[in-house]
């Protein structure tokens, strides 16, 4: 079999009886120009890249016809296996599967197993289920990260809040964890018709670009921390809704020259970093 003479998505699915599924957060894209364009935003030409959640292989088709040098899909779905070895065998040695849950994998790992030079770009249709842990799993691996960019569909709320701006409503901790370390636009929305099944919600394609250093100095755990509690209770003003990490936070918001009566979406990427910092060092003095 040759990339000519795949069968449909359609014929796919109906051989190897697939239909998606709510537990797995499935929507399977059928329209082969716009998987075509993700992987054309995603720059692939040439690249290695590493696929999350590829099901029958609607954008996995579209990555190798856009010229992906290999690509390298993990997929749990047991399913969805026979139809992915089917693309596999019209790109001889391009198509490398994993079966296996990604919120578990080591990337760097197996993408090293599997002959590829790190980063590389990630493009995935994420599922809807899981989408943002894997995000966040991303952006707060080791940095500079394995990945040199992402390029990812998920919910539209998603991608708004990834690229919030401080005082708008989806700003919140991803907004803040995203932007701390990557620059996100979003590339376009995607109509739920362009789903089998339909989702209940708009997607987006979203693009995140790595910066080689974080924008401003903080430990990631500390920033996590920090934003935890802040938007844990966003409704709040700071000197309340940090107690319930520090007892008496007006020390803590002094360190960091923030008033203890704002609250957490009115601050900036560079004012949380500077809450870190001062969470450490009220931190480390309570160590000694």
């Amino acid at each position: 079999m040759t990339a000519d003479t795949l069968p449909s998505l359609r014929e796919v699915l109906a051989t190897y009886g697939i239909a998606p599924r709510k537990s797995l957060g499935q929507n399977f894209i059928f329209d082969l120009n716009l998987t075509r364009r993700i992987a054309r935003e995603a720059k692939v030409d040439g690249a290695a890249v590493y696929e999350v959640g590829p099901g029958p292989g609607g954008l996995t088709r579209a990555l190798l016809s856009e010229g992906a040098a290999r690509v390298v899909a993990v997929e749990r779905d047991t399913r969805a296996i026979p139809a992915l070895e089917q693309i596999a065998s019209a790109w001889p040695g391009k198509l490398h599967i994993v079966e296996d849950d990604a919120l578990g994998v080591d990337e760097p790992q197996v993408l090293v197993e599997h002959g590829m030079v790190l980063p590389v770009p990630v493009v995935a249709n994420l599922p809807f289920n899981s989408g943002t842990a894997l995000l966040i799993k991303w952006l707060t691996c080791a940095w500079p990260p394995w990945w040199s960019s992402l390029t990812l569909m998920f919910q539209k709320e998603v991608a708004e809040r990834v690229c919030a701006a401080p005082g708008e409503a989806a700003y919140g901790r991803l907004s803040v964890l995203a932007q701390w370390r990557a620059s996100a636009r979003i590339l376009f929305a995607v109509s739920r018709q362009a789903f089998i099944p339909p989702p209940k919600v708009t997607a987006a394609v979203l693009r995140i670009d790595p910066l080689p250093a974080p924008r401003y100095p903080a430990e990631l755990a500390d920033l996590e921390k920090v934003t935890a509690a802040a938007f844990g209770q966003r409704r709040k003003m700071l000197r309340s809704s940090l107690k319930s990490l520090v007892p008496n936070p007006d020390g803590l918001l002094e360190a960091a020259s923030v008033e203890a009566t704002e609250r957490p979406e009115n601050l900036d990427i560079a004012q949380f970093c500077a809450l870190a910092r001062a969470y450490a060092a009220v931190s480390s003095a309570g160590r000694r």
